[in-house]
Protein backbone atom coordinates (compact mmCIF):
# COMPACT_ATOMS: atom_id res chain seq x y z
CA UNK A 1 0.00 0.00 0.00
CA UNK A 2 1.47 4.13 -0.82
CA UNK A 3 0.54 6.38 1.37
CA UNK A 4 1.39 10.13 0.05
CA UNK A 5 1.39 13.01 2.85
CA UNK A 6 0.90 16.65 1.89
CA UNK A 7 2.37 18.93 3.85
CA UNK A 8 5.23 17.69 7.49
CA UNK A 9 5.60 19.49 10.43
CA UNK A 10 3.11 18.39 13.18
CA UNK A 11 0.12 16.96 11.12
CA UNK A 12 2.00 15.15 8.38
CA UNK A 13 5.03 14.14 9.98
CA UNK A 14 3.56 12.41 13.23
CA UNK A 15 1.25 10.35 10.70
CA UNK A 16 3.99 9.27 8.40
CA UNK A 17 5.42 7.94 11.55
CA UNK A 18 2.70 6.22 13.05
CA UNK A 19 1.52 4.93 10.09
CA UNK A 20 5.20 3.07 9.69
CA UNK A 21 5.39 2.12 13.13
CA UNK A 22 1.82 0.24 12.38
CA UNK A 23 2.93 -1.26 8.38
CA UNK A 24 6.35 -1.70 7.89
CA UNK A 25 5.99 -2.80 4.42
CA UNK A 26 4.26 0.20 3.25
CA UNK A 27 5.37 2.92 1.04
CA UNK A 28 5.40 6.32 2.49
CA UNK A 29 6.22 9.78 1.04
CA UNK A 30 5.97 12.84 2.41
CA UNK A 31 5.95 15.91 0.47
CA UNK A 32 6.91 19.26 1.83
CA UNK A 33 7.16 22.91 -0.83
CA UNK A 34 9.58 24.77 2.28
CA UNK A 35 13.18 23.11 3.19
CA UNK A 36 12.06 21.81 6.43
CA UNK A 37 10.51 18.24 6.84
CA UNK A 38 9.70 18.70 10.50
CA UNK A 39 10.42 21.87 12.51
CA UNK A 40 9.59 23.33 15.65
CA UNK A 41 7.20 25.43 14.69
CA UNK A 42 6.31 27.23 18.06
CA UNK A 43 9.91 27.68 19.00
CA UNK A 44 10.16 30.41 15.81
CA UNK A 45 9.86 33.68 17.71
CA UNK A 46 12.10 32.21 20.44
CA UNK A 47 15.03 31.63 17.67
CA UNK A 48 14.66 35.17 16.01
CA UNK A 49 15.22 36.17 19.71
CA UNK A 50 18.15 34.15 20.37
CA UNK A 51 16.68 31.90 23.02
CA UNK A 52 17.09 28.99 20.80
CA UNK A 53 20.85 29.83 19.49
CA UNK A 54 21.18 27.85 16.08
CA UNK A 55 19.34 26.86 13.47
CA UNK A 56 19.52 23.07 13.64
CA UNK A 57 17.64 23.35 17.16
CA UNK A 58 15.08 23.89 15.38
CA UNK A 59 14.65 21.10 12.80
CA UNK A 60 13.22 17.93 14.60
CA UNK A 61 13.75 15.25 11.40
CA UNK A 62 15.80 15.87 8.40
CA UNK A 63 14.94 13.85 5.38
CA UNK A 64 18.10 12.16 5.85
CA UNK A 65 17.10 10.72 9.50
CA UNK A 66 13.71 9.98 8.57
CA UNK A 67 14.94 8.10 5.45
CA UNK A 68 16.87 6.08 8.41
CA UNK A 69 14.97 5.66 10.57
CA UNK A 70 11.58 5.47 9.31
CA UNK A 71 12.14 4.41 5.58
CA UNK A 72 10.01 7.36 4.42
CA UNK A 73 10.96 9.75 1.62
CA UNK A 74 10.43 12.91 2.38
CA UNK A 75 11.06 15.29 -0.51
CA UNK A 76 11.64 18.81 0.55
CA UNK A 77 11.29 21.90 -1.57
CA UNK A 78 8.98 19.64 -3.73
CA UNK A 79 5.07 21.47 -4.04
CA UNK A 80 1.90 19.10 -4.83
CA UNK A 81 0.13 21.82 -7.54
CA UNK A 82 -2.97 19.44 -8.18
CA UNK A 83 -4.52 16.33 -6.94
CA UNK A 84 -6.85 13.80 -10.02
CA UNK A 85 -9.02 11.49 -7.31
CA UNK A 86 -9.79 9.43 -10.44
CA UNK A 87 -6.60 8.63 -11.23
CA UNK A 88 -5.62 8.81 -7.27
CA UNK A 89 -2.67 10.78 -9.04
CA UNK A 90 -0.81 14.01 -7.20
CA UNK A 91 0.83 16.76 -9.32
CA UNK A 92 3.93 17.79 -8.41
CA UNK A 93 6.47 20.27 -8.78
CA UNK A 94 10.15 20.26 -8.11
CA UNK A 95 11.03 23.99 -6.78
CA UNK A 96 14.73 22.84 -7.28
CA UNK A 97 14.32 22.34 -11.24
CA UNK A 98 10.96 23.83 -12.38
CA UNK A 99 10.02 20.05 -13.25
CA UNK A 100 6.73 18.56 -13.15
CA UNK A 101 5.69 14.81 -12.31
CA UNK A 102 2.64 12.82 -10.80
CA UNK A 103 3.01 10.67 -7.70
CA UNK A 104 -0.06 7.64 -7.48
CA UNK A 105 -1.40 6.68 -4.32
CA UNK A 106 -3.36 4.46 -2.78
CA UNK A 107 -3.99 6.91 0.40
CA UNK A 108 -3.85 10.59 0.54
CA UNK A 109 -3.15 12.66 3.52
CA UNK A 110 -3.57 16.20 3.61
CA UNK A 111 -1.70 18.53 6.05
CA UNK A 112 -0.95 21.81 3.96
CA UNK A 113 -0.90 23.97 7.04
CA UNK A 114 -2.54 27.66 7.10
CA UNK A 115 -0.90 30.41 6.10
CA UNK A 116 -0.51 34.03 7.44
CA UNK A 117 -3.03 36.29 6.29
CA UNK A 118 -1.71 39.69 4.49
CA UNK A 119 -4.55 42.35 3.58
CA UNK A 120 -4.58 44.37 1.10
CA UNK A 121 -2.67 47.73 1.90
CA UNK A 122 -1.00 50.16 0.34
CA UNK A 123 2.68 49.39 0.49
CA UNK A 124 1.73 45.82 1.18
CA UNK A 125 4.90 44.62 -1.41
CA UNK A 126 7.75 46.38 0.58
CA UNK A 127 10.74 44.12 1.30
CA UNK A 128 10.43 45.89 5.34
CA UNK A 129 7.34 43.60 6.01
CA UNK A 130 7.82 40.25 7.30
CA UNK A 131 5.63 37.12 8.16
CA UNK A 132 6.52 34.69 11.07
CA UNK A 133 4.78 31.33 10.12
CA UNK A 134 7.99 29.01 8.45
CA UNK A 135 10.93 28.44 9.58
CA UNK A 136 12.78 30.45 6.98
CA UNK A 137 10.63 33.07 7.98
CA UNK A 138 12.25 33.28 11.16
CA UNK A 139 16.14 33.09 9.89
CA UNK A 140 15.15 36.17 7.88
CA UNK A 141 13.25 37.95 10.71
CA UNK A 142 16.51 37.18 13.20
CA UNK A 143 18.67 38.71 10.13
CA UNK A 144 16.66 41.97 10.39
CA UNK A 145 16.63 41.81 14.12
CA UNK A 146 20.50 41.99 14.40
CA UNK A 147 21.00 44.02 11.58
CA UNK A 148 18.50 46.45 13.04
CA UNK A 149 19.58 45.62 16.73
CA UNK A 150 19.43 49.31 18.47
CA UNK A 151 16.66 50.62 15.33
CA UNK A 152 12.87 49.95 15.77
CA UNK A 153 9.96 47.77 14.84
CA UNK A 154 6.53 47.30 14.59
CA UNK A 155 4.43 44.56 15.19
CA UNK A 156 0.66 44.47 13.75
CA UNK A 157 -2.01 41.76 15.49
CA UNK A 158 -1.78 40.92 19.51
CA UNK A 159 -2.21 37.38 18.93
CA UNK A 160 -0.08 34.38 20.10
CA UNK A 161 2.51 35.21 17.15
CA UNK A 162 2.61 39.35 17.35
CA UNK A 163 3.18 39.03 21.33
CA UNK A 164 5.65 36.76 21.23
CA UNK A 165 6.88 38.57 17.78
CA UNK A 166 6.85 41.59 19.90
CA UNK A 167 8.45 39.67 23.18
CA UNK A 168 11.50 38.58 21.24
CA UNK A 169 12.37 41.60 19.98
CA UNK A 170 12.40 43.71 22.46
CA UNK A 171 14.70 41.17 24.19
CA UNK A 172 16.82 42.10 20.98
CA UNK A 173 17.23 45.57 21.94
CA UNK A 174 14.87 47.18 19.06
CA UNK A 175 12.20 49.63 20.11
CA UNK A 176 9.09 47.56 19.71
CA UNK A 177 5.37 49.20 18.59
CA UNK A 178 2.14 46.83 18.75
CA UNK A 179 -0.54 47.80 16.84
CA UNK A 180 -3.92 45.92 17.61
CA UNK A 181 -6.74 46.66 15.43
CA UNK A 182 -9.41 45.30 18.52
CA UNK A 183 -9.23 46.91 22.53
CA UNK A 184 -7.17 44.31 23.98
CA UNK A 185 -4.61 41.78 23.19
CA UNK A 186 -5.20 37.85 22.88
CA UNK A 187 -8.58 37.65 21.63
CA UNK A 188 -8.65 34.37 23.62
CA UNK A 189 -9.16 36.61 26.74
CA UNK A 190 -11.70 38.93 28.17
CA UNK A 191 -10.49 42.15 28.43
CA UNK A 192 -10.35 42.57 31.97
CA UNK A 193 -7.33 39.64 32.24
CA UNK A 194 -5.48 41.17 29.31
CA UNK A 195 -5.24 44.27 31.18
CA UNK A 196 -2.70 42.36 33.01
CA UNK A 197 -1.02 41.44 30.00
CA UNK A 198 -1.21 45.21 28.48
CA UNK A 199 1.24 46.43 31.61
CA UNK A 200 3.67 44.09 31.11
CA UNK A 201 4.13 44.76 28.10
CA UNK A 202 4.34 48.32 28.69
CA UNK A 203 6.47 47.41 31.64
CA UNK A 204 8.88 45.85 29.68
CA UNK A 205 9.16 48.38 27.29
CA UNK A 206 6.54 47.45 24.13
CA UNK A 207 4.37 50.77 23.11
CA UNK A 208 1.18 49.83 22.54
CA UNK A 209 -1.43 51.03 20.41
CA UNK A 210 -5.01 49.09 20.88
CA UNK A 211 -8.14 50.24 18.79
CA UNK A 212 -6.02 50.55 15.73
CA UNK A 213 -6.49 50.13 12.12
CA UNK A 214 -3.15 49.75 10.36
CA UNK A 215 -4.62 51.66 6.90
CA UNK A 216 -0.72 51.40 4.81
CA UNK A 217 2.66 51.22 4.62
CA UNK A 218 5.23 53.86 3.18
CA UNK A 219 8.80 52.76 1.76
CA UNK A 220 10.63 55.62 0.28
CA UNK A 221 13.95 57.76 0.64
CA UNK A 222 12.50 58.94 4.05
CA UNK A 223 12.38 55.34 5.49
CA UNK A 224 10.25 52.98 6.04
CA UNK A 225 6.50 53.94 8.11
CA UNK A 226 3.68 52.56 9.25
CA UNK A 227 0.03 54.31 8.93
CA UNK A 228 -2.04 53.24 12.25
CA UNK A 229 -4.50 55.52 12.99
CA UNK A 230 -3.79 59.18 13.09
CA UNK A 231 0.47 58.17 13.86
CA UNK A 232 2.90 57.62 10.92
CA UNK A 233 5.27 55.02 13.21
CA UNK A 234 8.84 55.22 11.17
CA UNK A 235 10.31 51.68 11.93
CA UNK A 236 13.19 49.62 10.29
CA UNK A 237 10.75 46.92 9.47
CA UNK A 238 6.84 45.44 10.65
CA UNK A 239 6.18 42.20 11.28
CA UNK A 240 2.53 41.45 9.87
CA UNK A 241 1.24 38.64 12.55
CA UNK A 242 -2.79 39.41 12.53
CA UNK A 243 -3.70 35.69 11.88
CA UNK A 244 -3.53 32.54 9.75
CA UNK A 245 -6.21 30.96 7.25
CA UNK A 246 -6.11 27.65 5.94
CA UNK A 247 -3.98 26.79 2.74
CA UNK A 248 -6.44 25.15 1.15
CA UNK A 249 -6.38 25.93 -2.33
CA UNK A 250 -5.36 22.24 -3.15
CA UNK A 251 -8.23 20.80 -1.44
CA UNK A 252 -10.46 22.82 -2.90
CA UNK A 253 -9.46 22.73 -6.40
CA UNK A 254 -9.91 19.05 -6.11
CA UNK A 255 -13.85 19.21 -4.93
CA UNK A 256 -13.30 17.89 -1.58
CA UNK A 257 -15.68 19.69 1.29
CA UNK A 258 -14.98 22.74 3.01
CA UNK A 259 -16.19 25.05 5.19
CA UNK A 260 -16.86 28.57 4.40
CA UNK A 261 -13.43 29.34 5.97
CA UNK A 262 -12.07 27.13 3.28
CA UNK A 263 -11.07 24.34 6.31
CA UNK A 264 -11.43 20.54 4.91
CA UNK A 265 -14.68 18.89 6.61
CA UNK A 266 -13.11 15.56 7.94
CA UNK A 267 -15.44 13.18 10.01
CA UNK A 268 -13.98 12.09 13.60
CA UNK A 269 -11.49 9.40 11.97
CA UNK A 270 -10.15 12.94 9.70
CA UNK A 271 -11.15 11.28 6.59
CA UNK A 272 -12.61 13.33 4.26
CA UNK A 273 -15.63 13.61 1.53
CA UNK A 274 -13.29 11.27 -0.70
CA UNK A 275 -12.82 7.70 1.36
CA UNK A 276 -9.23 7.63 0.04
CA UNK A 277 -8.15 11.02 1.41
CA UNK A 278 -7.52 12.23 5.11
CA UNK A 279 -6.54 15.44 6.29
CA UNK A 280 -4.97 16.45 9.40
CA UNK A 281 -3.34 19.96 10.80
CA UNK A 282 -4.60 23.46 10.94
CA UNK A 283 -6.16 23.04 7.49
CA UNK A 284 -9.43 20.99 8.69
CA UNK A 285 -12.41 21.49 10.78
CA UNK A 286 -12.60 20.00 14.01
CA UNK A 287 -14.71 20.05 16.80
CA UNK A 288 -14.92 22.28 19.79
CA UNK A 289 -15.32 20.91 22.72
CA UNK A 290 -16.35 23.77 24.87
CA UNK A 291 -18.85 25.59 22.43
CA UNK A 292 -19.99 22.48 20.79
CA UNK A 293 -19.22 24.55 16.54
CA UNK A 294 -17.13 23.03 14.25
CA UNK A 295 -14.02 25.48 13.05
CA UNK A 296 -10.46 26.32 12.74
CA UNK A 297 -7.96 25.74 15.73
CA UNK A 298 -4.74 26.20 14.81
CA UNK A 299 -2.73 24.68 17.32
CA UNK A 300 0.29 21.98 17.67
CA UNK A 301 -1.65 19.90 19.77
CA UNK A 302 -4.29 18.72 17.99
CA UNK A 303 -2.23 18.21 14.89
CA UNK A 304 -0.32 15.88 16.25
CA UNK A 305 -3.67 13.77 17.54
CA UNK A 306 -5.37 14.54 14.08
CA UNK A 307 -1.98 12.89 11.80
CA UNK A 308 -1.64 10.36 14.44
CA UNK A 309 -5.63 9.29 14.28
CA UNK A 310 -5.64 9.47 10.69
CA UNK A 311 -2.48 7.21 10.45
CA UNK A 312 -4.46 4.95 12.89
CA UNK A 313 -7.33 4.72 10.25
CA UNK A 314 -5.08 4.27 7.37
CA UNK A 315 -3.47 0.89 8.42
CA UNK A 316 -7.07 -0.73 9.78
CA UNK A 317 -6.83 0.07 13.12
CA UNK A 318 -10.30 2.13 14.55
CA UNK A 319 -9.76 5.57 15.93
CA UNK A 320 -11.38 8.88 16.74
CA UNK A 321 -10.76 12.09 17.51
CA UNK A 322 -12.60 13.78 19.97
CA UNK A 323 -12.16 17.35 19.24
CA UNK A 324 -10.35 20.29 20.91
CA UNK A 325 -10.85 22.67 23.98
CA UNK A 326 -8.51 24.88 22.51
CA UNK A 327 -6.22 25.08 25.62
CA UNK A 328 -3.06 27.49 24.93
CA UNK A 329 -0.70 29.31 26.57
CA UNK A 330 1.98 32.18 26.04
CA UNK A 331 5.18 33.56 27.93
CA UNK A 332 5.51 37.09 28.06
CA UNK A 333 8.42 38.41 29.35
CA UNK A 334 7.86 37.46 33.50
CA UNK A 335 4.36 36.29 33.03
CA UNK A 336 2.61 33.19 31.98
CA UNK A 337 -1.07 33.49 29.92
CA UNK A 338 -3.23 30.48 29.45
CA UNK A 339 -6.42 30.34 28.27
CA UNK A 340 -8.88 27.03 27.60
CA UNK A 341 -13.02 26.96 26.18
CA UNK A 342 -15.35 29.54 26.20
CA UNK A 343 -14.46 33.55 26.86
CA UNK A 344 -17.32 35.49 27.66
CA UNK A 345 -17.48 37.15 23.96
CA UNK A 346 -18.07 33.91 22.72
CA UNK A 347 -20.71 32.89 25.50
CA UNK A 348 -22.75 35.88 24.62
CA UNK A 349 -22.55 34.78 21.00
CA UNK A 350 -24.18 31.88 21.76
CA UNK A 351 -26.97 33.17 23.61
CA UNK A 352 -25.80 30.97 26.57
CA UNK A 353 -26.56 32.07 30.28
CA UNK A 354 -23.48 32.28 31.77
CA UNK A 355 -21.66 33.64 34.85
CA UNK A 356 -17.71 33.77 36.10
CA UNK A 357 -15.68 34.05 39.10
CA UNK A 358 -12.41 35.18 39.69
CA UNK A 359 -9.93 34.19 42.55
CA UNK A 360 -6.35 35.73 43.40
CA UNK A 361 -4.24 32.57 44.98
CA UNK A 362 -0.90 32.10 45.57
CA UNK A 363 0.66 29.13 42.85
CA UNK A 364 2.06 27.48 46.15
CA UNK A 365 1.20 27.82 49.78
CA UNK A 366 1.51 31.28 51.47
CA UNK A 367 3.85 30.62 53.43
CA UNK A 368 6.59 29.29 51.57
CA UNK A 369 8.78 31.18 50.51
CA UNK A 370 8.76 32.79 47.00
CA UNK A 371 4.69 32.50 46.27
CA UNK A 372 3.27 34.36 43.21
CA UNK A 373 -0.39 35.31 42.88
CA UNK A 374 -2.23 34.03 39.86
CA UNK A 375 -5.07 36.06 38.91
CA UNK A 376 -7.77 33.12 37.59
CA UNK A 377 -10.98 33.68 35.85
CA UNK A 378 -13.87 30.99 34.66
CA UNK A 379 -16.90 30.95 33.21
CA UNK A 380 -19.53 28.63 33.89
CA UNK A 381 -23.39 28.19 32.70
CA UNK A 382 -25.79 29.44 35.28
CA UNK A 383 -28.29 26.52 35.02
CA UNK A 384 -26.02 23.77 34.97
CA UNK A 385 -22.77 24.82 37.07
CA UNK A 386 -21.01 23.83 33.74
CA UNK A 387 -17.17 25.05 32.93
CA UNK A 388 -16.84 26.50 29.69
CA UNK A 389 -13.86 28.53 29.71
CA UNK A 390 -10.80 29.61 31.88
CA UNK A 391 -8.22 32.27 32.03
CA UNK A 392 -4.99 32.68 34.06
CA UNK A 393 -2.45 34.97 34.30
CA UNK A 394 0.29 34.74 36.58
CA UNK A 395 3.72 32.84 37.10
CA UNK A 396 4.99 28.94 37.54
CA UNK A 397 1.68 26.88 38.05
CA UNK A 398 -0.35 29.02 35.87
CA UNK A 399 -0.32 26.44 33.13
CA UNK A 400 -1.32 23.61 35.17
CA UNK A 401 -4.37 25.07 36.48
CA UNK A 402 -5.23 25.46 32.79
CA UNK A 403 -4.41 22.16 31.99
CA UNK A 404 -7.04 20.79 34.73
CA UNK A 405 -9.70 23.34 33.63
CA UNK A 406 -9.10 22.27 29.97
CA UNK A 407 -10.52 18.60 31.56
CA UNK A 408 -12.80 20.35 33.13
CA UNK A 409 -14.33 22.02 29.84
CA UNK A 410 -13.78 18.94 27.93
CA UNK A 411 -15.52 16.49 29.65
CA UNK A 412 -18.03 18.48 30.72
CA UNK A 413 -17.57 18.92 34.65
CA UNK A 414 -19.36 21.68 37.28
CA UNK A 415 -18.21 23.68 39.57
CA UNK A 416 -19.29 20.61 42.36
CA UNK A 417 -16.73 18.83 40.60
CA UNK A 418 -13.90 21.12 41.03
CA UNK A 419 -14.43 22.09 44.49
CA UNK A 420 -14.09 17.82 44.63
CA UNK A 421 -11.28 17.82 42.85
CA UNK A 422 -8.32 15.93 44.53
CA UNK A 423 -5.08 18.27 43.71
CA UNK A 424 -1.54 17.35 44.05
CA UNK A 425 -0.12 18.85 47.09
CA UNK A 426 2.71 20.40 49.13
CA UNK A 427 3.51 23.50 50.43
CA UNK A 428 6.62 24.44 47.17
CA UNK A 429 3.68 23.51 44.84
CA UNK A 430 0.28 24.20 45.49
CA UNK A 431 -2.19 24.77 48.92
CA UNK A 432 -4.52 22.58 50.45
CA UNK A 433 -7.34 24.36 48.83
CA UNK A 434 -5.77 24.91 44.92
CA UNK A 435 -7.10 27.59 42.70
CA UNK A 436 -9.22 25.35 40.88
CA UNK A 437 -11.05 23.99 44.33
CA UNK A 438 -11.65 27.82 45.19
CA UNK A 439 -13.19 28.38 41.52
CA UNK A 440 -15.32 25.52 42.18
CA UNK A 441 -16.24 26.83 45.90
CA UNK A 442 -16.65 30.85 44.81
CA UNK A 443 -19.21 29.26 42.19
CA UNK A 444 -20.91 26.86 44.41
CA UNK A 445 -21.51 29.51 46.84
CA UNK A 446 -22.99 31.79 43.93
CA UNK A 447 -25.26 29.05 42.51
CA UNK A 448 -26.44 27.97 45.74
CA UNK A 449 -27.26 31.67 46.94
CA UNK A 450 -24.41 32.13 49.58
CA UNK A 451 -22.65 34.82 47.44
CA UNK A 452 -24.33 38.05 45.38
CA UNK A 453 -21.10 39.82 43.31
CA UNK A 454 -20.52 42.85 41.78
CA UNK A 455 -18.60 43.94 38.67
CA UNK A 456 -15.79 46.80 38.38
CA UNK A 457 -18.07 47.59 35.57
CA UNK A 458 -21.11 48.93 38.09
CA UNK A 459 -18.54 50.95 40.38
CA UNK A 460 -18.80 53.90 38.41
CA UNK A 461 -22.89 53.73 39.23
CA UNK A 462 -22.87 53.50 42.06
CA UNK A 463 -25.90 55.11 43.94
CA UNK A 464 -25.00 56.73 46.77
CA UNK A 465 -28.65 56.56 48.01
CA UNK A 466 -29.03 53.41 47.81
CA UNK A 467 -25.86 51.80 47.88
CA UNK A 468 -22.98 52.07 50.38
CA UNK A 469 -19.15 51.25 49.46
CA UNK A 470 -17.18 49.78 51.98
CA UNK A 471 -13.39 48.96 51.74
CA UNK A 472 -12.52 45.62 53.98
CA UNK A 473 -8.68 46.08 53.84
CA UNK A 474 -6.26 46.83 56.58
CA UNK A 475 -5.65 50.86 57.11
CA UNK A 476 -2.16 50.04 56.01
CA UNK A 477 -3.11 48.57 52.45
CA UNK A 478 -5.29 51.69 51.96
CA UNK A 479 -3.18 54.14 52.53
CA UNK A 480 -2.01 53.81 48.51
CA UNK A 481 -5.46 53.92 47.19
CA UNK A 482 -9.10 53.50 47.73
CA UNK A 483 -12.02 53.14 45.32
CA UNK A 484 -13.29 57.29 44.99
CA UNK A 485 -16.49 56.98 47.38
CA UNK A 486 -15.43 54.03 49.76
CA UNK A 487 -15.57 53.75 53.31
CA UNK A 488 -12.42 52.02 54.90
CA UNK A 489 -13.79 49.17 57.80
CA UNK A 490 -11.33 46.63 57.92
CA UNK A 491 -12.73 43.02 58.14
CA UNK A 492 -11.77 42.17 61.65
CA UNK A 493 -13.85 45.75 63.20
CA UNK A 494 -16.55 44.88 60.95
CA UNK A 495 -19.01 43.60 63.44
CA UNK A 496 -18.01 46.23 65.76
CA UNK A 497 -19.45 48.79 63.31
CA UNK A 498 -22.70 47.28 61.99
CA UNK A 499 -24.40 50.36 63.97
CA UNK A 500 -23.12 53.06 61.16
CA UNK A 501 -24.16 51.09 58.50
CA UNK A 502 -27.61 51.67 56.81
CA UNK A 503 -29.82 48.14 56.64
CA UNK A 504 -32.08 50.44 53.98
CA UNK A 505 -28.86 50.17 51.37
CA UNK A 506 -27.14 47.47 49.84
CA UNK A 507 -23.88 47.27 51.18
CA UNK A 508 -20.99 46.33 48.88
CA UNK A 509 -17.86 44.99 49.98
CA UNK A 510 -14.07 44.57 48.28
CA UNK A 511 -10.93 43.31 49.70
CA UNK A 512 -7.48 43.21 47.89
CA UNK A 513 -8.90 39.29 45.99
CA UNK A 514 -12.04 38.42 47.43
CA UNK A 515 -11.62 36.18 49.82
CA UNK A 516 -11.92 39.03 52.98
CA UNK A 517 -15.21 40.34 51.05
CA UNK A 518 -16.86 37.16 50.82
CA UNK A 519 -16.73 36.61 54.31
CA UNK A 520 -17.54 40.27 55.26
CA UNK A 521 -20.62 39.64 52.83
CA UNK A 522 -21.65 36.97 54.65
CA UNK A 523 -21.32 38.29 57.88
CA UNK A 524 -23.41 41.82 56.62
CA UNK A 525 -26.01 38.92 55.58
CA UNK A 526 -26.27 37.22 58.89
CA UNK A 527 -27.04 40.25 60.23
CA UNK A 528 -29.94 41.38 58.13
CA UNK A 529 -28.12 43.12 55.58
CA UNK A 530 -28.27 42.98 51.53
CA UNK A 531 -24.50 42.37 50.45
CA UNK A 532 -22.42 42.18 47.70
CA UNK A 533 -18.81 41.57 46.34
CA UNK A 534 -16.94 42.88 44.55
CA UNK A 535 -15.90 39.95 41.70
CA UNK A 536 -12.07 39.69 41.39
CA UNK A 537 -11.32 42.13 44.23
CA UNK A 538 -9.01 45.48 44.44
CA UNK A 539 -6.77 43.71 42.66
CA UNK A 540 -8.40 43.11 39.18
CA UNK A 541 -9.94 46.61 39.82
CA UNK A 542 -6.71 48.58 40.19
CA UNK A 543 -4.95 46.83 36.90
CA UNK A 544 -7.89 47.43 34.68
CA UNK A 545 -8.22 51.47 35.96
CA UNK A 546 -4.52 51.89 35.52
CA UNK A 547 -4.85 50.20 31.31
CA UNK A 548 -7.74 52.64 30.68
CA UNK A 549 -5.45 55.44 32.20
CA UNK A 550 -2.62 54.07 30.09
CA UNK A 551 -4.57 54.19 26.94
Amino acid sequence: MKTVIIGGVAGGATAAARLRRLREDDEIIIIERSGYISYANCGLPYYVGGVIEGKGELTLQTPQSFWKRFRIEARTQHEAISIDRERKEVRIKDLTTDSEYTENYDFLILSPGAEAIIPSLSGIESDRILTLRHTEDAFLLREHAEKFGNGSAVVIGGGFVGLESAENLKEMGLDVTLVQLTDHVMQPFDADMASFLHSEMRKSGIKLRLGTAVTGFEDGDDGFFVLAGDERIKADFAVMAVGVRPDTEIAVKAGLETDRRGSIIVDDTMRTSDPSIYAAGDAVSILNRATGKYGMIALAGPANKEGRIAADNIAGLESHYRGSTGASVLKLFSLTAAAVGMNEESAEALGIDYDTVFTLQGNHASYYPGSQPIMLKAIYEKKTGRILGAQAVGKSGTDKRIDTLSIAVGYGLTADDLASMDMAYAPPYSSAKDPVNIIGYIAGNKLRGLLEEFSYKDIENIDPDKEMLIDLRTRKETESDMIAGAVNIPLDELRDNLDKLDKSKTILVYCRSGQRSYIGARILMGHGFKAKSLSGGYFLYESIMKDRQNR
